[in-house]
């Protein structure tokens, strides 16, 4: 791998300490905290200038990339390819730039970009290419630490668009879905980049999702969606424990683009995956070895935006095209629609801080502020992303007060501290 410094002299760990962010406000992997899209920050804006909040700095050059940033110990990362290679930058909080690292070749086949957001846990970073390769690097030199390729070792089965996995770390593993031949789901050593389990078990491609990990019962679950269906395994040692097939409401098998993490509430897993496959509600057995089919749903049929679960109603963007849809809340008991509105006709991403969602029209790059609350989708302020070229598909983040937002080449950090 190469690095390169953008900056004359040495930045030290101890210099970047000085402009940390508040404890517990990092944003260290693809959307948050506990990868459901929310922030505990407050003392928000709950409204926006009309020209939106103020910009505090912007970095170009990032090249091609669908990456959002990730921010932890006093620094901003992201990813990018440029020249056919991913690249991941690394930021101070001023948007000063610290150094860029190759991690290899990157997807240069259909919608050619990097796509992964990193996974940052304590000093080392986690990156894996659209090409199915996961790499380990120092987070505070981009000195390479470890690689693995996962796709070629498992004899994974790339779907359309290329790997576009966020890595989990959880515990000592680093989790993965290279889709194999030979195993779907593994976990590797996160300081050795060796292999741990493999869940030989199932040998479905993957499809894009991002896996979670919730305790109940008497395990630690792993819950991701692949190719045919929903699954759940051992988290310590990968061993399935149950899945649930599409089958009776995915609709469309083929054009499997299973995207959004599962979200966990008291028991219950609900999964969602546009293409008009709807979603639909699990129901965990008090051991956590089996799960029952509750409901199923075609209104929040979410493409690849996420989706935000608040007192007990969830939220997203409806899939009535690869590049239309409409914005709609439903009740996570049963499914029960509570509103599905039409905000200029796009669909988007959404996270969520402070009694408000963030949602981001993925077609004209209207960043919007709507209240959580299950009677109306009512936008309160909104304003224009116009640096970057290509679709907005970034998912937004946030971080001691501040939003950050990245299209294209460009990277976006603007202050919603409450004054």
């Amino acid at each position: 791998m190469m690095k390169n410094n953008w900056i004359t002299g040495i930045v030290t760990l101890g210099f970047l300490c000085l402009s940390r962010p508040c404890p517990g406000s990092d944003w260290a992997q693809f959307r948050g905290p506990n990868r459901d899209g929310k922030s505990l920050e407050t003392g928000l804006l709950q409204t926006w200038p009309a020209s939106g909040p103020a910009l505090l700095w912007q970095v170009d050059g990032l090249g091609e990339g669908y990456s959002s940033a990730a921010v932890a110990n006093g620094c901003v990362y992201t990813t990018g390819m440029i020249e056919g290679e991913g690249i991941v930058f690394a930021f101070d909080l001023a948007g000063r730039p610290l150094w860029k690292t190759s991690y290899g070749p990157e997807w240069n086949r259909s919608y050619k970009a990097a796509r992964c957001t990193p996974t940052v846990e304590g000093s080392r970073l986690y990156v894996m290419s659209g090409m199915g390769v996961v790499s380990c690097l120092d987070a505070g030199t981009g000195d390479s630490v470890w690689s693995f390729d996962a796709v070629d070792h498992y004899r994974g089965q790339f779907p359309l668009w290329g790997m576009s996995e966020n890595l989990l770390i959880d515990g000592n593993h680093v989790i993965c879905t290279p889709g194999g031949k030979t195993a779907s789901i593994i976990a590797l050593d996160k300081t050795t980049g060796q292999p741990v389990w493999a869940c030989e078990e199932l040998r479905q491609a993957s499809t894009y999702c991002n896996p979670r990990v919730f305790d109940w019962g008497t395990h630690r679950i792993l819950v991701t969606m692949l190719r045919d269906s929903v699954v759940g395994l051992d988290a310590d040692t990968g061993k399935l424990l149950w899945q649930n097939d599409f089958d009776g409401y995915h609709s469309d098998r083929k054009r499997a683009v299973n995207a959004n993490a599962p979200l966990f509430h008291a028991g219950q897993i609900h999964t969602t995956s546009g293409y008009d496959n709807g979603g639909a509600l699990l129901q965990l057995s008090a051991d956590g070895t089996e799960v029952q089919r509750l409901w199923t749903d075609t209104v929040l049929d979410v493409h690849h935006g996420g989706v935000i679960l608040h007192n007990g109603y969830l939220y997203g963007s409806t899939w009535t095209s690869n590049t239309r849809g409409n914005w709609a809340c439903i009740r996570w008991e049963d499914g029960k629609k509570m509103y599905n509105t039409s905000w200029d006709g796009n669909k988007g991403s959404v996270i969520y801080a402070h009694g408000m969602l963030y949602c981001f029209n993925e077609k004209t790059g209207e960043l919007a502020l709507v209240p959580a609350k299950p009677d109306a989708f009512e936008v309160k302020s909104s304003f224009q992303i116009t640096q970057g070229k290509g679709p907005f598909w970034a998912h937004p983040a946030i971080s001691d007060g501040r939003l950050y937002v990245r299209h294209g080449a460009f990277l976006m950090v603007y202050d919603i501290k409450a004054k």
